[in-house]
């Protein structure tokens, strides 16, 4: 069972439950999360990419909240959809974790001085073409975050109780030219975080908390 309030002690706890943040090159190094043939859209190579599980400390000390985000519509991927923050690992990035801490700066203005990386998650392979690392961070402070209009329409918070409640995921498919295509969706009030982000939310549970 989970705890009904989780808090930076429990996620402190549990990181024995995450990959250690040194084996991040390694990790990257290897083929783990490449793509199934199956979801391929061609056989180019998968680029890297980074997102962050922001989980900051709520004004009352009553548990945590995770930093979600709403692209702005008209983007070439995953257009108007719910997700982290985070993008493209580039080549001046010294690794994948500041790759996420950048990305998370440049789209909602966090610091990345007040986040303490404490693991990762399995690599996650998407069908348009990219292999994300979830890196999961602490988030000191009440940060005034601000959304880049450029990428960002909407940055909110979701409990953290919320996602870690399996009750709150529902699975759904969908029929592609590939095959029929299995995700897990939540829904939050009016925002539906579904595809790689539920996924990758529910890959959260599973690894760390169930």
């Amino acid at each position: 069972m989970i705890a009904e309030e989780v808090g930076p002690d429990e996620i402190l706890a549990r990181a024995g439950r995450m990959r250690p943040l040194s084996t991040a090159g390694a990790l990257r190094a290897s083929g783990e999360g490449q793509v199934a043939a199956s979801l391929a859209a061609s056989t180019e190579p998968l680029r890297d990419a980074a997102v962050l599980i922001g989980l900051v400390e709520r004004p009352d000390a009553r548990g945590l909240d995770l930093i979600m985000i709403r692209r702005t519509e008209g983007l070439r991927v995953h257009s108007g959809e719910v997700a982290l923050p985070g993008g493209k690992i580039e080549p001046d990035d010294a690794s994948l974790v500041d790759a996420a801490l950048r990305e998370a700066e440049e789209e909602v203005g966090l610091d990345p001085s007040v986040v303490e990386p404490v693991g990762l998650l399995a690599p996650y392979p998407t069908p348009s073409g990219f292999r994300v690392f979830p890196v999961i961070g602490l988030v000191g402070g009440a940060p005034a975050l601000v959304p880049n209009p450029g990428e960002v329409a909407e940055v909110f918070s979701v409990p953290l109780d919320f996602v870690l409640d399996p009750g709150n995921h529902r699975e759904e498919f969908f029929e592609h030219a590939s095959g029929r295509r299995h995700f897990f969706s939540l829904q939050y009030g009016r925002h539906r975080i579904w595809g790689v982000t539920g996924n990758i939310l529910r890959r959260f549970y599973e690894e760390v908390f169930r």
